[in-house]
């Protein structure tokens, strides 16, 4: 499978430089945040502030972009507020996701108040979810949404175009409505590693992502490289129904808190100045004398 073209990237970073960094911009806002990031470097997935269960190289399990609904939201110091979309929100399993989340959140981020709303969405395709997310939006009235997407698409056999437009049009939705957004792409299997309309639809969630400038946790390849890593394959990290088990829930948490606190120390590139527009050649009368 073609490699995606990666938003940002950040060279490695110890537990111990990666807190100070949020330290800096917890205290000093976006602007003396992202100066301390900058200086002391970003995170990669093998940081030790991953399980060691869970541990993925970085340029396997993410990429970033920046998150300027919630670096506001922690320079003002209000609660982070996060709408998490897909998956499932009954019992077993998949309901431990929200508090799992909220504690990777909360360790990734010190001092940070982090508060879930997780809408389960089981079975249901984006086009689907996209016209219900205007809705749980508005009640939830988030400073960010977390979307695990396109798993439910690959096994419906959703054509991929219409996939990916259903996708960009409701993320631009959101962002257009100042709320950040992070992608979760689908579930691996070894089941489906060969199936070619699946892995068009983790590309068109990268492809999407990329597009729309918004962080991606790239699940299908981190699970990929956790599985080979296991005597017992995905079935360690994965119950029935392309689901979670508790330990690949526990994991994608993770994921979710190190690519949001690396997005969060990703700094602006340097705009280009303009250049100043051409003067028009003066004309015969114009001319300074002389």
């Amino acid at each position: 499978m073609a490699q995606p073209q990666q938003i940002g990237t950040a060279p490695r970073m110890t537990r111990a430089r990666l807190a100070a960094a949020l330290a800096a911009l917890l205290l000093s806002g976006p602007a003396g945040g992202a100066a301390a990031a900058e200086q002391a470097g970003g995170p990669v997935g093998d940081d030790p502030a991953l399980s060691q269960e869970c541990r993925v190289p970085g340029a396997q399990l993410y990429t970033v972009a920046q998150l300027g609904a919630v670096k506001a939201t922690l320079a003002e110091n209000r609660p982070l507020k996060i709408l998490a979309i897909g998956g499932s929100a009954a019992p077993g399993a998949s309901a431990s996701y929200p508090a799992k989340l909220e504690a990777a959140l909360e360790h990734a981020l010190p001092k940070v108040d982090v508060v879930i709303d997780h809408r389960g969405l089981p079975g249901e395709i984006a086009s689907g979810a996209a016209e219900r997310l205007r809705t749980m939006v508005a009640e939830a009235e988030p400073d960010l949404v977390v979307w695990q997407v396109g798993t439910h698409d690959a096994i419906a056999r959703v054509d991929v175009d219409a996939f990916a437009s259903a996708l960009a049009e409701a993320v631009g939705w959101v962002r257009s409505h100042g709320i950040d957004v992070v992608l979760v792409d689908p579930i691996y299997t070894a089941s489906m590693a060969a199936d070619v309309d699946y892995n068009r639809i983790v590309e068109a969630v990268r492809s999407v992502a990329t597009q729309q400038g918004v962080p991606l946790v790239r699940r299908y390849e981190a699970l990929q490289y956790l599985s080979r890593r296991s005597d017992k394959g995905e079935g360690h990290m994965l119950g029935r129904q392309f689901r979670l088990n508790d330990l690949g829930l526990r994991c994608m948490a993770e994921h979710v808190a190190l690519t949001i606190a690396t997005s969060l120390m990703r700094t602006e590139a340097p705009k280009e100045p303009k250049a100043a527009p051409a003067q028009p050649p003066l004309t015969e009368p114009q001319r300074a004398p002389g």
